[in-house]
């Protein structure tokens, strides 16, 4: 009977991992076309899955792992538009400000590239995708799957360490 079966069972547990996994990492690897990422996107889903193994349902679990791998995935892609957009942003060589300002500048940019590689990642996601992408927290959310208050938690957390690492405001 399948309505008695807990995910949070071991034996339950490597049975749906032995069953799906393969297929899982077919899934995202034909997304991904990475071996790596796509083994490293399905064990996550299945770290997932145990820690929420309580609210997962045992007829809903292949979806729950399909559904969490694939969100992942995009939240990779879209971090890593966010990192080659940042990554683009043209530097102009040719200016008419004094060395002083010139310097300054640079060592702005030093602390701002400081700041914010040391915001946690849902932080820094967040906050380029505002600042960069121009998203607003609404598109956010949904890129993320995650609450617009999640984002405006986490959007906050990264302007009150921004503001510790450079002492200006944002």
């Amino acid at each position: 009977m399948s309505e008695n079966k807990s995910v949070c069972e071991a034996q339950v547990f490597e049975s749906i991992y032995t069953n799906h996994s393969k297929s899982l990492y077919n899934f995202i690897y034909y997304k991904c076309g990475n071996q790596a990422q796509a083994e490293d996107l399905v064990q996550e889903a299945f770290i997932k899955m145990w820690n929420n193994c309580a609210k997962v349902i045992f007829e809903k679990a292949k979806s729950f792992l399909y559904t969490v791998t694939n969100n992942l995935f995009l939240n990779e892609v879209a971090h890593k538009k966010v990192v080659l957009k940042y990554n683009q942003i043209p530097v102009n060589d040719a200016t008419n400000e004094s060395p002083d300002f010139l310097m300054e500048e640079k060592e702005f940019m030093d602390k701002l590239q400081n700041a914010i590689s040391n915001l946690t990642e849902g932080q820094r996601e967040v906050f380029l995708l505002n600042r960069i992408d121009k998203k607003t927290y609404k598109e956010i959310s949904e890129m993320l799957n995650i609450s617009v208050k999640a984002v405006e938690k986490r959007m906050h957390g990264a302007l009150v360490k921004m503001r510790e690492k450079i002492g200006t405001k944002f």
